[in-house]
């Protein structure tokens, strides 16, 4: 099998950008500290309209890859509608997808993530992004690109996606549970949900931790060091990563990926899900 690497440099992208299998995909937006009022999620449409990278398509992430009858209406959009999607943005099981944000790959690495949970792993995500892309002053457009629908065949992977109460069935055995968010956020003085503090048993690596100045990831060696001081290793069992919604846990699944621990899900209710549910328990 065929393996992908899910990092793709600008200078890579910038050689295929007129690749006819390869589809960019902007998937720019920002999210608002926990402590500030809602709404906290945005994607940025005009952004993108005013300038892209050449041939990018945009995604959404708020509304596009997301299940809206999920609790929370964060979790991963339903096969049937993802395929759409898929097929309306030319990707078919060919396409090798990469995709860029503005937010040092945060948005990115959940379209990724969500790529790999339909069995799609001709997916990458761009390092350092729009922003890195700019500074390198690369070609920038705002020609909307033309794009011939095709089809999307979704295949579950559930080895890297975990539910609730496959989460909560793990406290306390072998798994290691890594909760990204901020220190703030694990030890309960600001929450997304309606209650605050962390899942039994969590480490807390917060995400900023894992990402370089310039917004690209850090070298190996360093992302090794991190993982390994919360007691993660290739031999590690199980880790399930999460955060608030799913979103900056799918980057910290990527980086452990690039480290070389590929036992590692994804759960994708994450803290907006757990702490809303008042029969689950908590810590902080």
């Amino acid at each position: 099998m065929t393996t992908f690497s899910p990092l793709v440099s600008t200078q890579w992208l910038h050689n295929h950008l007129d690749d006819a299998n390869v589809r960019v995909i902007d998937i720019r937006g920002h999210v608002l500290p926990a402590s500030e009022p809602p709404p906290h999620y945005f994607a940025h449409p005009d952004a993108y309209a005013e300038s892209h990278i050449p041939g990018a398509a945009f995604v959404d992430w708020t509304s596009d890859i997301t299940d809206p009858d999920s609790p929370n209406g964060t979790q991963i959009a339903t096969p049937d509608a993802y395929a759409a999607l898929m097929g309306r943005l030319g990707i078919d099981d060919d396409t090798f997808v990469v995709a860029y944000d503005d937010a040092n790959s945060m948005f990115a690495s959940r379209l990724w993530w969500s790529l790999q949970y339909y069995g799609h792993e001709r997916a990458a995500v761009l390092d350092g992004g729009w922003d890195k892309w700019v500074a390198e002053d690369r070609p920038v457009t705002a020609a909307l690109p033309q794009i011939t629908p095709t089809v999307f065949t979704p295949r579950k992977n559930p080895a890297i996606r975990r539910t609730v109460d496959e989460v909560a069935a793990a406290i306390g055995g072998d798994t290691v549970l890594v909760d990204v968010r901020s220190p703030g956020e694990f030890a309960g003085d600001a929450s997304r949900a309606k209650r605050a503090g962390h899942i039994p048993g969590a480490v807390n690596l917060p995400r900023k931790t894992i990402v370089s100045d310039d917004g690209t990831l850090p070298d190996l060696d360093h992302l090794r060091q991190q993982f390994d001081a919360i007691g993660i290793t290739p031999a590690t069992q199980e880790v399930v990563i999460y955060c608030n919604g799913g979103v900056s846990a799918s980057y910290g699944l990527l980086a452990l990926r690039l480290a070389g621990i590929n036992n590692v899900a994804l759960y994708d209710g994450s803290w907006k899900e757990w702490g809303n549910d008042d029969t689950r328990p908590i810590e902080s």
